[in-house]
């Protein structure tokens, strides 16, 4: 068991490796590969099922001498012979109580030695009526005397109406061994196997009673009489190869078949996986014989054979139709014409006319030759395309029709009337060589798909290169542009600001209108305004704290000088993103210009810094104890129209509030987040 494990997963090694490019040299070990999966495939069932093997070397390897005797009978007499058997076998003792005729002959003339098997062909379509009438064949054999192990009767195969065993008593008699109507419907199937009783002193005289209707099909294959222990191996051997490897087959392909219906339901597209659930079904009928019984009617069992035979054509039909789908040639008119000749087999077979008729040979002659067909198209495609998947379906449909060509002769009576039926083995064999082409499909498409996938990657990694260089020289251009614009926008403030109060500074003490505490006054005011163009283009992290806070420092000396005390209620705010140097700026001319006002105009003693966060905005407040004015004078004054302009491009608002006596407020809202900057 351990080499056939280690060949087994030497196959799947090589077969692994069979999508990828290889040299000459390498493919006879592949095929070899292949070759020897299928083999392990076709014998693991019966493997899995620890089979008994018979002995090699025993007494009971040799078939028991047969002689045969032949009765004619008509329906009415075969009628009573079946009755009188289940009478008797209602009785469990006693003689079997029958007319002469009904019984094996006594007359030893009549018997007459017979080489086993006894085979009768079948035509290609027989007539079958009860007009001809019937004929019960009695085949005797004699078990020897004072046999001390236990002794059994073993018929491999048998192919004729109810079987019975008699043997013969000691007073001339018969007894009855085993009634096989009960079984009869499934007894092409089932190997016939009896313990017998002691033989004692005389022997022990046998006779298989096998009726048959008269000049039609039967197979009798070899009578075994023998040790008990043997034949019973054999026995089991032969009921698990022929009833339990199709059942165990036709599960495989049921769930096989139902996963494959799924998946072309998902993907109507995909037709092999229609096919293959057409196969597995067609299929399943097609074995219903070894797992159902037959239906009791005889017009029942009329349906049943043809739905069985049938569908052999069509498991035929959609596994070629599968296996074409994966050539990259296709023959249409050949497809046609072989679901054609399937379609008409199969209704001419119907139960619906000629019932007389035997059609069975006719159906799997016409089967036959569409596997062959079918497969010969197929294998000049593998050979032309060479295509592996095809290749692999090619030499495995040609291993099926070898098979069916063995299970036809086997039917029809032309050879090996012992055999079992093999198809079994070839629908798995095909059905591997099917999963495989799938697998190859798979695993194709996913390499391409991988290889798509690379070569987007690689396009996408090179646009990507694009991208960032392009970025990048957009980046600097920006860079440049912003250098040029903060280069612009401190030469406007120098020059609005600084350089206008410079100018009208020297050109009015040229003048002599200006004295030298308003000179000092004017030079003061312009330093401040040059550290705040300074402070604003220091970096502060979008933090409005840490630039008010920049202010307070430089302003702090000149309103101490000037007689104010500032308290400090600055509380913690969020950053603004948007808080830029040329928005900094703007924040601190306006905080600028408001101290500057409580200095020059308030005549207040106190002045408080106030900060607030109010969820969607941040107010920023001057409050002093001054004064104050009346808002209606000086509403349209220059310096308030100027601070308002200033907060609207922040994207803020500006307000102011006092009256005469009660000092100033003024309060600048700023959004935490500006959608359009202004």
């Amino acid at each position: 068991m351990a080499a056939i494990c280690a060949g087994f997963e030497g196959a799947l090694t090589r077969l692994s490796g069979m999508s990828e490019k290889r040299a000459p040299s390498e493919w006879p070990a592949v095929l070899r590969g292949w070759l020897l999966l299928l083999a392990l495939s076709c014998a693991l069932p019966a493997l899995a099922q620890r089979l008994p093997q018979p002995s090699p070397r025993h007494a009971a390897d040799e078939a028991a001498p047969t002689q045969i005797a032949t009765t004619p009978l008509s329906r009415d007499q075969l009628d009573a012979w079946w009755a009188a058997l289940r009478h008797q076998a209602l009785a469990a003792s006693g003689p079997l109580q029958l007319p002469a005729e009904l019984l094996p002959p006594s007359d030893a003339a009549a018997w007459q030695p017979v080489d086993m098997p006894d085979v009768r062909a079948r035509p290609g379509a027989a007539v079958v009526s009860d007009a001809l009438g019937y004929e019960m064949r009695w085949y005797r054999v004699h078990v020897p005397a004072d046999v001390d192990e236990p002794q059994a009767l073993y018929l491999p195969r048998l192919v004729t109406l109810s079987a019975a065993v008699l043997a013969r008593t000691e007073d001339g008699g018969w007894r009855l061994l085993l009634d096989n109507q009960h079984a009869e419907r499934e007894q092409w199937v089932q190997p016939l196997w009896l313990p017998l009783p002691g033989s004692g002193a005389q022997g022990l005289e046998l006779v298989v009673a096998l009726p048959v209707p008269a000049g039609s099909y039967h197979a009798v294959a070899r009578i075994w009489v023998g040790s008990r222990d043997v034949l019973e191996k054999r026995w089991q051997w032969r009921v698990r190869m022929q009833n339990g490897l199709p059942q165990a087959v036709s599960l495989t392909l049921a769930v096989l078949g139902f996963f494959a219906l799924t998946l072309w339901l998902r993907r109507p597209g995909e037709a092999i996986y229609g096919l293959f659930a057409l196969a597995a079904a067609a299929w399943l009928v097609r074995n219903l014989h070894y797992y159902a019984s037959l239906p009791a009617s005889t017009v029942g069992q009329d349906w049943f054979w043809w739905a069985t035979h049938a569908s052999m054509a069509w498991v035929m039909l959609t596994a070629l139709l599968y296996a074409l789908r994966f050539a990259r040639r296709r023959s249409l008119p050949l497809e046609r014409a072989l679901i054609a000749a399937v379609v008409a087999v199969s209704v001419v077979s119907m139960p619906l006319w000629l019932r007389q008729l035997d059609m069975v040979v006719l159906q799997y002659g016409v089967t036959a030759f569409v596997a062959g067909v079918g497969t010969a198209w197929l294998v000049f495609l593998a050979w032309r395309e060479r295509l592996p998947e095809l290749r692999v379906m090619a030499l495995a449909l040609v291993i099926g029709c070898l098979i069916g060509a063995h299970d036809l002769a086997v039917l029809a009576g032309w050879a090996w009337p012992e055999h079992s039926f093999w198809m079994p083995l070839a629908t798995l064999t095909v059905m591997l060589s099917f999963l495989y082409a799938v697998q190859r499909r798979y695993v194709g498409t996913v390499e391409q798909v991988q290889a798509e996938n690379s070569q987007l990657q690689e396009d996408l990694d090179e646009q990507v290169s694009v991208l960032q260089a392009q970025n990048a020289q957009l980046r600097e251009v920006e860079r440049q542009q912003s250098l040029l614009l903060e280069r612009q926008r401190i030469m406007a403030d120098m020059h609005d600001g600084l350089g206008s109060s410079l100018l009208s500074a020297l050109v009015a003490m040229e003048q002599g209108s200006m004295s030298h505490e308003q000179c000092v006054e004017v030079l003061r005011e312009c330093v401040d305004d040059l550290r705040l163009v300074i402070d604003s283009l220091e970096p502060v992290g979008h933090d409005l704290v840490s630039l008010l806070a920049t202010m307070r420092y430089r302003l702090g000396k000149r309103l101490q000088i000037g007689g104010l005390k500032l308290d400090w209620d600055v509380q913690d705010l969020p950053p603004l993103a948007w808080l830029e140097p040329p928005d900094a700026l703007h924040v601190l001319r306006l905080m600028q210009e408001a101290l500057n006002n409580v200095l020059k105009h308030a005549r207040a003693s106190r002045v408080r810094m106030v900060t607030r966060h109010h969820g969607s905005y941040v107010e920023i407040r001057v409050e002093d104890d001054g004064a104050g004015f009346d808002l209606q004078n000086i509403r349209h004054g220059r310096g308030l129209k100027s601070q308002i302009k200033r907060a609207q491009r922040l994207g803020g608002k500006l307000r102011v509030d006092s009256s005469p006596g009660m000092g100033t407020r003024l309060s600048l809202r700023l959004p935490v987040e500006r959608k359009t900057p202004t």
